[in-house]
């Protein structure tokens, strides 16, 4: 544990025979000045949560330097309205620093209340307009009044808090919508939360429920839409993909509508098999329960000669791991366990206690676990661990390169799915394909990691 600093020691934990030694790992919490952390601000994590609802208009209150964070970043596919692309700020300057900024928000709702009429309209305020004070709230509700139509203030400065803040400020605004219909009479069906159809994924899932006789009636909020949520009060079951982004929504929603959840992963054959069996149950469903079994059972069985192809060639690596949520670093686990490769790494940018202790339970012995990473941890125990492949976003990526690593990308920029037995083919493709690519013969040499 040389070289790193004092105040995170208590975030980075080596796996032993007896588990992981003191109380377990410190998460969950404000990053450490100082340490360069991979996470995000607070409006970040409220923009990529709402940013894919299709016909929502999106005003960022702030510099115009906030507005470049837009649906570019998520990528998110769409089946419906695209305006969700198109992004407007208030363009905040120094003279609205001293004077305020809410006749400019003001005028901005208008013209676009006036030009396009929309149903829905989320408005961030960033880190200048939590230094200067503007009632966003007071203005959204008099606009909301004005048009007769949705306008919800998104409370997101950034220096309030982390990505993970951002998540719980962009469920509130999304209950501020749906809590308006929450009396509608209940029907059989489900909620799909915390997928963003980064590329398609949410359609998979879909296909796969609609294969196995059960009705999606809302989705947070990939391909989602303004009419689509306000159907959300009336199902029977929330499913929580992206358990980091969603599980306060879903607590939410128990809570004041009384729709239970459970949490799933669509990442790998395990825990999509596992997941799509769970929601039956979950439903009380017979016969959704052996449609999915059989249908999991189809699937499985036709890509398992896919998988056993490449495994040879991938049998013995080692690969570090650092994604978002401690969910989405569960589910690649056991993939790369199913590829025999052990994962030698592994750290998420806001995983929860509990799903710590699902980690610790399934890496080998030596595993180093974190929490918040920053850039010279990740390449201090890559190196260490000799790892053959990182799996993280596009801040991860150069990083890799640098030291002669390979590298898959499993965040928001990707363009090909990587959920439900589609993704498996796709995933283990490109595994297969980075680790083993011919460029590594020109860059590898005896160093610790693959480089001199």
């Amino acid at each position: 544990m040389d070289k790193i600093l004092e105040e995170r020691k208590q975030s980075i934990v080596l796996k032993n025979e007896l588990g992981c030694s003191g109380s377990g790992i410190n998460c969950d919490s404000d990053s450490v000045s100082g340490a360069i952390s991979q996470r995000a601000c607070v409006y970040c994590g409220a923009r990529v949560v709402l940013n894919p609802i299709t016909d929502a208009f999106h005003i960022v209150h702030g510099p115009i330097g906030c507005a470049s964070y837009t649906w570019d970043i998520r990528g998110s596919l769409t089946s419906d309205d695209d305006v969700f692309r198109t992004s407007f700020s208030t363009d905040l300057r120094e003279k609205d620093v001293i004077f305020g900024g809410e006749k400019k928000l003001e005028a901005a709702i208008e013209e676009i209340a006036n030009k396009y009429h929309p149903k829905l309209i989320f408005v961030y305020a960033t880190c200048i307009v939590g230094v200067i004070g503007d009632d966003v709230e007071a203005i959204c509700k008099k606009m909301s009044d004005k048009y007769n139509m949705h306008v919800i203030a998104v409370k997101s400065p950034g220096f309030s808090g982390n990505k993970a803040t951002g998540y719980r400020m962009a469920c509130d605004a999304i209950m501020q919508v749906i809590s308006q219909y929450k009396d509608q009479p209940k029907v059989n069906g489900i909620n799909i939360l915390g997928d963003f159809n980064l590329a398609g994924e949410m359609w998979i899932i879909k296909s796969y429920m609609e294969k196995i006789g059960i009705n999606v009636l809302s989705t947070f909020t990939g391909d989602s839409n303004f009419e689509s949520m306000k159907k959300a009060s009336s199902a029977t079951l929330n499913i929580v993909q992206c358990a980091g982004s969603s599980t306060y929504l879903a607590n939410r929603m128990q809570e004041e509508m009384g729709i239970p959840f459970i949490k799933v992963s669509f990442f790998g054959v395990e825990d999509t098999t596992a997941s799509l069996i769970k929601v039956a149950e979950a439903l009380g469903d017979n016969e959704a329960r052996e449609k999915a079994i059989n249908f999991c059972k189809k699937e499985s069985d036709k890509i398992e000669g896919f998988i056993n192809q490449y495994k040879k060639n991938l049998t013995g690596k080692k690969a570090a791991i650092y994604v978002g949520g401690g969910f989405k670093a569960i589910s690649l686990i056991r993939q790369f366990k199913a590829l025999g490769i052990e994962t030698a790494v592994v750290g998420t940018q806001t995983g929860k206690k509990d799903e710590y202790e699902v980690i610790e339970s399934i890496v080998e012995k030596d595993t180093v676990i974190l929490d918040d990473a920053n850039p010279a941890e990740l390449e201090k125990y890559m190196k260490e661990k000799n790892v053959d492949i990182l799996v993280g976003g596009v801040k991860e990526r150069p990083l890799a390169y640098k030291l002669g690593i390979a590298f898959c990308d499993h965040n928001h920029e990707r363009k090909h799915p990587l959920a439900g037995f589609d993704g498996v083919v796709n995933f283990v493709t490109e595994i297969n394909g980075s680790i083993n690519h011919p460029v590594w013969k020109y860059t590898r040499g005896k160093g610790a990691c693959h480089y001199e």
